[in-house]
């Protein structure tokens, strides 16, 4: 029989001595020859210097530790609430958790979370009941306690203690069991293992951790009462933790939970039903395994299923991710509440600076580390203000950065009153998608739930993913102050793909649209969080602590009295106790402590003055825009959220029961307005001025008369061919974006900033220009590019236009292809979008692949080169176009 391997978890409150008790457990395993301590700044798993520092644990660790028959993989975690993040991504990947409690304090407030978290992820869990060497622990009290906190199913497994009274007190557990136990009068091992790994019993070991009392007994009943997973041949793993080494390589903790991992291995993200789309699809190999124990690791060449295993060369894995058969976790229950500005020390490059904080973010995705693009500042949300102080010298270690943090502000959160329907279309030219979502209001704490009750008749299963999948992929923002909306059941009620025109990224458009337009149409509320209170402190302090949290809007109630000590326990808004620790200390001249643990979210009292105070408003906020686009006449116009009902192609048949306007006058809908290119062109003065300088004023065209045909014998016999002088000057229009991500060397570029790429090209073009002497002109599409209103400027000798709001550079280019061909010059597109080049085909113009076209501008800048060589006798340069680049770098500077 092959040798079980569990992955067993420490958990605990701060203070409760988790970190002691993994050190006993590798001693008396014989993994450690020396026992250490986290006060003398040696423990085994403490291998972070800040962590020695502090005597806290700040990241998870693993240890390996063989057994007789078994191998335990103990994943140590951290107990202070500020890195509970760290502590709820390792849960993940646990076969079996031991839950440390302080005998000296009983079970608190963080210790509760803990226990909501194992029951959430269903871990069989083990209590040991630590420090009981110390004066007032007593072990029934304590058992007691346990059992009105956390059930009946807390059992004491003194093996000391009389076996027909142990065996009761697990059967009745469980009715089943309690029958065949009284029929037969024993209790079976196996019925042990089966009760704990269904966590209806929690065996409970006391001791102290730090004198090994007890730590033998919890090993041998991890070795006696667990049984090992039943993993598949199928491959799969979940990805728990990202991190690096002191090298700076990267490494993807994960679990293999089927078949086996191997060194080479080619892993993917794309689920075994292909719904990823093709272009998010990675693959990467594991270039190396190791199993971590501490600080050392041992490379393997395979990793079995159930083995814990840091993997490098892999660079787009995330916490949480599953790769194989594996799905994705489901989102955290513990989040930060907190948001600080990040201040740069001066000369600090802000570009540099975001790029580490991002691996930072990697490793802990709750930080979320954000670019203000109107008030130029990085935000990231953190948990408390010991997590603020380890991340600012983290920083420092690591990067070399001496930031500060600004004053911290709250993280709120929005949700709404009542259901609503929001709609969402999107269809600028040769574009198509409308989504109905239904947004309902769900129990405070329930998080964000995403459902479809549209028929496949109406709307295909793959669109229907897509529009899923766009749901949960985005942190949808509310409209009273931006902030992240939960508490939310949204519903794929109907929707509307085209056969030709729909693409993945129209859907994309279409529901966020949709979420916005309904939560524009709900009552939205203001939600803020608030802590779960636990204060210690001297029995004549109690009145000035409960009027100070009843000031603060919060409530508290005494618990229990231990000596001269009080214990109280309530609840406050974070905003008003953020603070309060600091007080307790001064107040009680240190002899009071104030724990707090995040508690959830709850209406805001004050919603009002909290949403002028931030002054976020929603109709300027053009990443999240809750108008649609609809097509007339060929292109697109914009419709505000409004009055978007008035355009909708599909209707859900939801009605909902609301009161009766005040005026009932029934109005007509509105005529849909005419497109950005509809008429004439003298919306663009730029763009007209340009085709007047060429062929002369513009006429209006819609009621002149059509020419009489003519006829055969009026037509001449033959029609001379025309010179290029005689046709006129040549039309180049270029798609900006399509060119920059089709070339390698701009693409490169715009991985790292997109102006320098656009900037790029316009050199290279102006370059262009001057040798073919033809009318370049430079499109932009304005979803790229930060404008309100479209522009045209002139660079140089090339002409460079940003379109407008909901308007295409396809759309752009097409209307100017028609007006250029209509007047018989010669026009060229450069792009590689193949629906594109079919209208452009149709009009008449000729069309230029990517390649091509990069193909033409290399034999051009050769040409000029050649030319400079006959005059400078210079040599030619092996690369034109970069050549050209620079040259027009150091022409501007």
């Amino acid at each position: 029989m092959d040798e079980r391997q569990l992955s067993v978890g420490l958990l605990a409150h701060v203070d409760a001595g988790k970190t002691t008790l993994s050190e006993a457990l590798l001693y008396r395993g014989g993994r450690l020859r020396k026992l250490g301590r986290v006060d003398h700044q040696d423990a085994f798993l403490d291998t972070d210097r800040q962590e020695r520092e502090r005597g806290i644990t700040i990241f998870s660790k693993q240890a390996v530790l063989p057994l007789n028959g078994l191998t335990l993989t103990l994943l140590d975690t951290p107990g202070h609430v500020d890195f509970s993040t760290e502590m709820e991504r390792t849960l993940q990947v646990l076969d079996y958790a031991i839950l440390v409690i302080s005998g000296t304090d009983g079970v608190q407030g963080h210790t509760r979370t803990l226990w909501q978290l194992l029951a959430r992820y269903h871990i069989p869990t083990f209590l040991f009941i630590n420090k009981m060497d110390l004066p007032g622990t007593g072990r029934h009290e304590l058992l007691d306690k346990l059992k009105a906190a956390f059930g009946e199913g807390c059992v004491d497994f003194d093996p000391a203690q009389d076996r027909d009274e142990f065996s009761e007190n697990v059967a009745v557990c469980d009715e089943g069991i309690l029958e065949r136990y009284l029929e037969s009068g024993t209790l079976d091992d196996r019925d042990i293992v089966s009760l704990i790994r269904h966590r209806k019993v929690f065996p409970c070991y006391f001791g102290s951790a730090l004198k090994l009392e007890g730590v033998d007994e919890l090993l041998e009943g991890l070795e006696r009462y667990t049984a090992s997973p039943l993993y598949p041949q199928e491959f799969g793993a979940r990805v728990f933790k990202i991190a690096r080494d002191p090298q700076g390589g990267r490494l993807t903790y994960l679990k293999v939970t089927g078949g086996c991992l191997k060194v080479k291995d080619l892993l993917t993200n794309q689920r075994p039903d292909g719904s990823l789309p093709p272009d998010q699809v990675w693959q990467e190999k594991a270039d190396q395994l190791r199993i971590y124990s501490g600080a050392q690791f041992q490379a393997v060449d395979r990793a079995p299923a159930g083995t814990v295993c840091a993997v490098t060369g892999l660079s787009r894995t995330f916490p949480g991710q599953g790769l194989g058969f594996e799905g994705a976790s489901p989102l955290p229950m513990l989040e930060p509440v907190l948001t600080y500005q990040v201040e740069l020390p001066e000369g600090a490059n802000v570009h540099t600076a975001l790029k580490q904080l991002s691996q930072l973010e990697e490793e802990d995705p709750q930080l979320h580390v954000a670019w203000d693009e109107h008030s130029r500042e990085i935000h990231l949300q953190l948990m408390g203000q010991v997590q603020l102080e380890v991340l600012k010298q983290l920083i420092f270690d690591r990067f070399g950065l001496d930031v500060t943090f600004g004053q911290g502000s709250i993280i709120y959160k929005e949700t709404i009153l009542e259901p609503v329907e929001g709609v969402g279309h999107f269809e600028p030219l040769r574009h198509y998608a409308e989504v109905h979502l239904l947004l309902e209001p769900a129990p405070r704490g329930s998080g964000l739930h995403f459902d479809t009750a549209c028929s496949e008749d109406v709307l295909d299963r793959n669109w229907q993913r897509l529009i899923l999948t766009h749901l949960m992929e985005k942190e949808h923002r509310g409209v009273l102050t931006g902030s992240p909306i939960t508490d939310l059941r949204i519903t794929l009620l109907t929707g509307r793909a085209h056969a030709k025109h729909t693409e993945g990224g129209d859907f994309r458009q279409a529901t966020y649209r949709a979420v916005r337009q309904g939560l524009k149409m709900a009552q939205s509320v203001l939600l803020e969080p608030w802590y779960q209170l636990r204060l210690e402190l001297p029995q004549e302090q109690v009145g000035r602590a409960m009027s100070d949290v009843q000031r603060m809007g919060g409530s508290l109630e005494l618990s229990e009295t231990v000596g001269d000590q009080s214990v109280l326990t309530g609840s406050a808004p974070v905003s008003q106790a953020r603070d309060y620790a600091l007080e307790v200390a001064a107040y009680t001249r240190g002899q009071g402590r104030l724990f707090c643990t995040l508690d959830g979210y709850r209406p805001c009292p004050d919603q009002q003055a909290v949403v002028d105070a931030i002054g976020y408003d929603s109709d300027r906020d053009v990443d999240n825009p809750a108008d649609s686009v609809f097509c007339d006449h060929g292109a697109g116009f914009v419709v505000k959220w409004d009055q978007v009902r008035q355009y909708m192609h599909v209707d859900s048949g939801l009605v909902f029961d609301a009161p009766e306007p005040e005026e009932t006058e029934v109005r007509p809908a509105a005529p849909r307005k005419g497109s950005v290119y509809s008429g004439s062109l003298e919306a663009d003065k730029e763009l007209q001025a340009i085709f007047e300088r060429t062929y002369g004023p513009i006429k209006a065209r819609d009621l002149r008369p059509q020419p009489k045909p003519r006829k055969r014998d009026e037509l001449p016999e033959y029609q001379a061919i025309k010179t290029p002088e005689q046709l006129g000057p040549e039309y180049l229009l270029v798609d900006g974006y399509n060119i920059i991500f089709a070339w390698d060397e701009l693409k490169a570029i715009a991985q790292d900033n997109l102006d320098a790429a656009r900037q790029r090209l316009m050199d290279i073009l102006e370059n262009y220009q001057g040798f073919r002497k033809c009318q370049v002109i430079l499109v932009f599409d304005a979803y790229r590019v930060p404008r309100g209103v479209g522009e045209v400027v002139h660079y140089h000798n090339i002409h460079v236009v940003y379109t407008k709001e909901a308007e295409t550079a396809d759309a752009y280019i097409e209307k100017a292809t028609y007006e250029l061909s209509r007047k018989k010059y010669r026009v060229r597109v450069a792009t590689s979008d193949y629906a594109e080049q079919l209208i452009i085909l149709g009009h008449g113009a000729l069309r230029l692949s990517a390649t091509t076209f990069h193909a033409e501008v290399e034999q051009a800048t050769g040409e000029i080169s050649a030319l400079l060589r006959q005059q400078n006798n210079t040599s030619t340069p092996s690369r034109p176009i970069q050549h050209a680049m620079e040259r027009a770098k150091s022409r501007r500077s």
